[in-house]
């Protein structure tokens, strides 16, 4: 390996590191760095240092923050690909799985799991309907590209606009047609929040970040050819319409459980794929990866702003990814 590459990988593993440390270690109750490691390595190894903390440190630190965390480590890493998918797929560098509709079919899927029917598949009740909804969503938007002959990329934006509108009043009335105690808990969710995030629970949006990621990055240099055209990736041997179906599914999958675990949070998937190809250029091979190491690191600091701004209150994340991301996004414009 290069020593450019390797630089990159080893700079980002230690931002990585510290995010997780500042993650767990800031909030209403302070936690020294030393103290929150010395807790994780009892928990991956007993005795491995003395006790010297409290049982109240130890639950904060294992029970709720370091699995806190995590989700947002991948739920940012998951909404980052995605966005940087999409765009390249859709030739629009305003794509994202909010405004081609992904999000909000997610949203109608768990609005319609926590609202009215229950959990009546266990745990996996609410990823899978948003998993289903996101798929709804992207499936509508492909008929509808087809029936009004919508096939450029930017006609297909407008198609996802539509949507998502279309989901996003679904699930309003879903809200307004389901139990009023149950009203307050889903608006919460809504606008993007980390706090119900458990160790038993990581293992589902873990496994799927995983497996799309791979695929992604698999087919970074398919997805290249076909951002330059239907036509070039034709002529390279690529089937379009297979592909590009392929890479929506991949994209409705990682939003939908996404989504489901964290709730809607806008901004991650527009800005990041931005912010990225900034520093690294166009090439997808190097996007994908980069977006999700830089979507990672977003997200864990904005919760650890969210958690910060109104303590001992949680701010929802999706108002501080809101206002940082338009702010970031009108200095970009500005700039280029």
């Amino acid at each position: 390996m290069r020593a450019g590459p390797l630089l990159v990988i080893t700079v980002l593993f230690i931002l990585l590191v510290l995010s997780l440390t500042a993650g767990v270690s800031v909030g209403a109750a302070p936690i020294p760095f030393a103290t929150v490691w010395s807790i994780v390595a009892n928990k991956v190894r007993p005795d491995t240092f003395d006790v010297v903390w409290s049982s109240g440190q130890e639950s904060i630190v294992w029970d709720v923050r370091f699995p806190r965390a995590i989700l947002a480590a991948l739920v940012g890493a998951g909404l980052a690909i995605s966005g940087a998918t999409l765009q390249a797929l859709t030739r629009n560098p305003l794509a994202d799985p909010h405004l081609l509709g992904v999000s909000s079919g997610a949203a109608f899927g768990a609005i319609l799991a926590l609202v009215h029917t229950g959990l009546i598949l266990g745990l996996l009740t609410v990823p899978l309907f948003s998993f289903a909804g996101a798929l709804s969503a992207t499936g509508v938007v492909a008929l509808v590209a087809h029936l009004t002959r919508s096939h450029s990329a930017d006609r297909m934006v407008l198609a996802g606009v539509a949507v998502a509108f279309v989901f996003t009043a679904l699930g309003n009335l879903l809200i307004f047609l389901g139990d009023p105690r149950a009203t307050n808990t889903v608006v919460f969710w809504m606008l993007g929040g980390l706090g119900l995030a458990q160790w038993s629970h990581l293992i589902y949006p873990a496994v799927v970040l995983a497996g799309c990621l791979s695929i992604l990055m698999l087919k970074a240099r398919e997805l290249n050819a076909l951002a330059m055209g239907d036509e070039t990736a034709a002529t390279l041997g690529i089937a379009v319409t297979r592909f590009r179906l392929l890479l929506f599914v991949v994209t409705a999958l990682v939003t939908g459980v996404m989504v489901a675990f964290s709730g809607a949070i806008g901004f991650i998937g527009l800005m990041v794929p931005h912010f990225v190809r900034l520093l690294a250029g166009g090439d997808n091979v190097r996007v994908i990866p980069l977006s999700a190491a830089v979507g990672t690191l977003t997200l864990i600091w904005a919760d650890i702003v969210a958690r910060k701004i109104m303590t001992p209150q949680d701010m929802p994340i999706g108002i501080v990814t809101g206002l940082a991301g338009g702010i970031a996004f009108i200095l970009i414009l500005r700039k280029n």
